[in-house]
């Protein structure tokens, strides 16, 4: 029984950790560099960068990538030095 609350009680941190990469629409960067920055930082297929794309475009943001925030962290970093808006939520 112990065990079973020690399990549930890490499930639940672990969960609590996860984080989202969120990229936001912007009037300055071309569809083709937004791809270009996911798939080099966010090691995004052709496919998945595609859609995250025009996810951003016509909602306004995508959630790009999910983990905790040590991991997320230089990506964000990555993607603001490269001039896209993104927020680690």
């Amino acid at each position: 029984m112990e065990t079973e609350v020690l399990i549930k009680e890490e499930v639940k941190q672990k969960i609590e950790k996860t984080k989202n990469l969120i990229v936001y629409n912007d009037d300055v960067n071309s569809f083709g560099f937004v791809i270009e920055c996911l798939m080099k930082y966010c090691k995004h297929n052709i496919e998945q960068a595609e859609q995250c794309t025009y996810l951003i475009h016509f909602s306004g943001k995508c959630a790009v990538k999910n983990g905790n925030y040590e991991k997320l962290k230089p990506i964000h970093e990555a993607l603001l030095e490269n001039g896209l808006t993104s927020k680690i939520e």
